[in-house]
């Protein structure tokens, strides 16, 4: 059985805020400064599943800061 998010062609902004775990603020900028490619239709602003995984591949990966050990808390 497959996830139904696989299945899907494109998401709404709501939607790709929930299951990409970003803010709706963020997501526009993102858009406004070309790192995620978004489509309108009518009105309505989509993002295409594979424009969702190519942002989602590019993001940089976090560096490791070293060991936590020792670290006062």
């Amino acid at each position: 059985m497959t996830d139904a998010n696989e299945e899907r062609l494109a998401y709404g902004i709501d939607e790709f805020c929930k299951i990409a775990n970003l803010g709706r603020t963020t997501l526009y900028k993102d858009i406004a400064e070309g790192r995620l490619r978004a489509v309108k239709n009518g009105r309505r602003t989509v993002i295409l599943r594979d424009d969702a995984m190519a942002f989602l591949a590019a993001l940089p990966a976090l560096e490791p800061r070293g060991s936590i050990t020792g670290v006062a808390r």
